[in-house]
């Protein structure tokens, strides 16, 4: 009888003993398997740590390191920890899709030495980064820390700066957060991709209609070299091409050398022969942006009265934006959601005072289209708005990028513009109008209007292909504020300031990521651009039942789990008696 019981015991001690080694030699295979095959599993709903086909072929691209420098660390609030976190969780997924990625985390206020505190911080500034002052509440009191939400990517000799927290004005900081999280993979993939092509596209800001120039360009300019080649057009020029040339043959080619076409703000009239050309420009796949004023009035013209005429703009384009799909109306937008300017309201001794009152003329318009080039964008400010209509087209889809907000009204032109205006208080309901729309997408196959026209005679310097009616799938923009591109001058020293700041409210809007968004959508063939329809769900706890169940939740959160915890043990050990007990 015991005989039987040892061998019962050394037969079971045998089969645990082969089934520990069987089972470890299975993770050893498993484990050497995992290593050779690239898999992973995301199980959010969102499935926000899946890396979209475009970030993944920008990953392949890569033949050399490619270095993040993220300076978001330090001991700071939950929410910019959670920026931080999903920050490091994203070059984890690059890394584990390229060998060639390497990141470190860096808090420049974290340096001891003050001296070389100053001097990261100066030269983080230099490069581009905009730092952040936070209050944070401790034991101590109340303290004030800097931080930055960016990082540097550093590749091949070059680099360049991302803004990891994207501001919104009128957003809970909360959502801001999300929205920073959501715009993640675009903003970091965007950035490397401007790093790693070797051919930048072509944008090309064209030239001959008293179109912006200069200082007001400056920083779109130096925003966009980084990812594009820059240039200009002029149409009536011995050197401009829209086309490329056959190298043997000398023929002109169908295809565009320029990938996207600005037209900044024209104040002059285009000629029969301009519009032909950027018309043939579209019907072979050419994109452009058009930022057009309906309405001419500025500022300039009240510095020295307090009255001003605002007369439409001819340009002699009504025509053929009509054939397209656009009607741009010769109005005036004013509207209650407006940015301030200073005014001088009254002298104190020979110091004139100035006071910050909202100019209705210059609107701030609140993106509400969920199309991936202004979805969570920031407010973008405008000067002198018209409005525009989309009229029937076939093969066309048209989408409203920008509109005004539901308290707003029109003026026609000829109007009368007076600084008496900023004296008055807005009555509500006169602003009534509903939304218009200001800036619309334009996607499909357009019509030439030029089809079943004689075109007209161009010079000889320039040459085109085969006329074409129709046009290849194609995209443009058009805007009926020419403003929406033109950085400030410094009042004083007249420097060119960065694009979407206002140097009187000291806000920042989002000009500037509209434009380079819209020139992402033009030229981005890999799709990268509909990143930022990724929507994920802010899953925020109810405060109300959170305070009113506070004993509750922790007693279900640090009871309930040992309770578990203990039954499933006890529930093991029965089990165990019950297997392993000799009758």
């Amino acid at each position: 009888m015991v005989d039987k019981k040892q061998m019962h015991k050394r037969n079971n001690r045998q089969k645990s003993l082969f089934r520990l080694a069987f089972g470890i030699l299975v993770l050893f295979l498993l484990n050497l398997l995992v290593a050779k095959v690239y898999l992973r599993f995301d199980l959010t709903a969102e499935k926000r740590y899946t890396l979209s086909e475009g970030t993944i072929k920008t990953l392949q691209q890569l033949d050399d390191y490619a270095y993040f420098k993220v300076y978001l660390e330090g001991d700071f609030p939950a929410g910019f920890k959670k920026l931080r976190n999903e920050t490091r969780d994203m070059l984890e997924e690059f890394k584990a899709c390229s060998p060639f990625i390497e990141y470190t985390f860096v808090n420049p206020s974290g340096i001891a030495n003050k001296e070389k505190r100053k001097i990261l911080i100066q030269e983080l500034v230099d490069k581009g980064l905009q730092p952040t002052n936070l209050h944070v509440n401790k034991k101590e009191g109340k303290s004030q820390i800097l931080i930055f939400p960016s990082l540097i990517i550093q590749y091949k000799g070059k680099e360049i700066p991302v803004e990891l927290l994207k501001s919104q004005l009128g957003v809970a900081p909360e959502r801001v957060l999300n929205n920073s999280i959501e715009n993640l993979e675009y903003n970091l993939t965007s950035a490397l991709l401007a790093l790693v092509e070797e051919r930048k596209p072509t944008v090309a800001f064209l030239d001959g209609h008293g179109e912006l120039q200069g200082a007001y360009l400056a920083d779109i300019v130096q925003s966009l070299s980084a990812s594009y080649r820059l240039g200009s057009l002029r149409i009536d020029s011995r050197m401009s091409s829209l086309f490329a040339v056959d190298s043997t043959s000398k023929e002109i080619l169908d295809k565009p050398i320029i990938d996207a076409l600005i037209i900044a703000q024209p104040t002059k009239p285009f000629s029969e022969a301009d519009k032909y050309v950027i018309d043939q420009y579209i019907m072979y796949g050419g994109k452009v942006f058009w930022l057009i004023d309906p309405v001419f009035a500025n500022m300039d013209s009240l510095r020295l009265s307090s009255q001003t005429v605002a007369v439409k703009n001819e340009l002699n384009l009504e025509d053929q934006l009509f054939k397209y799909g656009v009607r741009l109306n010769a109005n005036l937008l004013l509207d209650l959601n407006a940015r301030s300017i200073p005014i001088v309201t009254g002298m104190i001794g020979n110091q004139p005072q100035q006071e910050l009152l909202p100019w209705l003329y210059f609107p701030v318009l609140i993106p509400q289209s969920q199309h991936a080039i202004v979805r969570n964008l920031n407010s973008i400010m405008t000067e002198f708005s018209s409005t525009l209509d989309t009229v029937s087209t076939d093969h066309v889809k048209k989408t409203i990028l920008l509109q005004s907000s539901l308290y707003s009204r029109l003026v026609s032109t000829p109007a009368i513009i007076d600084l008496s205006l900023l004296e008055e208080q807005p009555d509500a309901r006169f602003y009534q109008t509903p939304p218009q729309a200001v800036v619309v997408l334009l996607d499909g196959s357009f019509t030439s209007l030029f089809a079943n026209r004689i075109p007209p005679v161009l010079k000889d310097n320039f040459k085109l292909p085969p006329r074409k009616n129709e046009s290849v799938k194609t995209s443009m923009i058009i805007s009926a504020d020419g403003d929406l591109i033109k950085n400030q001058l410094h009042y004083n020293q007249h420097y060119p300031l960065p694009l979407g700041f206002d140097q009187f409210t000291q806000q920042t809007y989002g000009n500037k990521e509209f434009i380079v968004n819209a020139l992402n959508y033009f030229t981005q063939q890999n799709g990268l651009i509909n990143i930022r329809s990724r929507k994920i769900t802010l899953r925020m706890l109810d405060k109300n039942k959170v305070e009113q169940n506070l004993v509750f939740i922790q007693v279900i959160n640090v009871f309930l789990p040992l309770v578990i915890t203990i039954l499933f043990g006890l529930f093991l050990a029965f089990r165990r008696k019950i297997k392993y007990t000799v009758k």
